[in-house]
């Protein structure tokens, strides 16, 4: 007996000298730390007080998110027009865009909710999918445009549109009960996951069966951000049915679930 409490206190302090960890066997992959860049604020700051640090700040630390907004979001010209500066300061000092940028910062003061919820939708996005690159996300404004932006390896929220459902500027620009039910704080990691995995698998190309593939592939996107998301984001009987073939097909990948041909659902 006094020979086995010898050999284990042995391996004791071996395990505590290597520092040994244990861990689960799904903890394998080298999951990594989402933390969100807060363009916005520099942004906001050039918007509102026409300050000249946070407009060089926009030019030489953020040079893609900037020519993204301007030249693609925006579409006020080049980003390299000797007047685009003053244009985009011009655009924004409408009324209800300032009210927009304020709304902005007091809504998302801290967005560490949203890094931690990004942080396990895409560490498990990446289990699934291990080809799969995380890219640097950040926030803008936008001017009510588009929700999310996909650029190579950026991806931007434009937070303006993520106010609530009862936002007083989307109800006075007429915006659908329907639109203002996705137009929430917890729609934007779910809208992250979906739009990054569209830009990296597209919809397929025109055929005569354009719209139910169309449908079909989108049935597919809102499945595996449910699965990535761990919750029930998107509800349909057809991604019931999605659910039951992949149930009944366990070999099949999350990749070869993405691009396969849609009729064979």
């Amino acid at each position: 007996m006094r020979k086995l409490y010898i050999i284990f206190l042995l391996l004791l302090m071996l395990c505590i000298g290597c520092q040994w960890h244990l861990r689960p066997a799904d903890d394998e992959h080298n999951d990594g730390e989402v933390t969100i860049e807060r363009y916005d604020r520099v942004e906001g700051a050039y918007l509102t007080l026409a300050d000249y640090g946070s407009l060089n700040a926009l030019k030489t630390d953020y040079p893609i998110q900037t020519r993204t907004l301007i030249e693609n979001v925006l579409q006020l010209g080049l980003v390299n027009d000797p007047e685009i500066n003053n244009r985009l300061l011009v655009f924004f000092q409408d009324s209800t865009l300032q009210e927009i940028i304020k709304d902005v910062n007091r809504q998302y003061a801290s967005v560490d909710d949203l890094n931690i919820l990004l942080t396990k939708a895409f560490n498990r996005l990446t289990r699934m999918l291990p080809n799969l690159d995380v890219p640097t996300i950040y926030t803008q404004i936008s001017s009510l445009d588009q929700s999310i932006v996909v650029s190579d390896s950026l991806l931007g929220i434009s937070l303006d549109k993520y106010l609530g459902a009862d936002y007083p500027v989307y109800l006075r620009y007429g915006y659908s009960e329907r639109q203002r039910n996705s137009m929430t704080r917890e729609y934007i990691v779910p809208d992250c996951l979906g739009f990054y995995l569209l830009s990296r698998y597209p919809m397929p190309a025109s055929s005569d069966t354009i719209e139910e593939q169309r449908h079909w592939h989108m049935l597919k996107i809102q499945y595996v951000v449910n699965q990535a998301m761990d919750k029930q984001v998107f509800t349909s009987d057809t991604i019931k049915r999605l659910e039951r073939y992949v149930k009944n097909h366990p070999g099949l990948s999350t990749e070869a679930l993405l691009m396969m041909p849609d009729s064979l659902l």
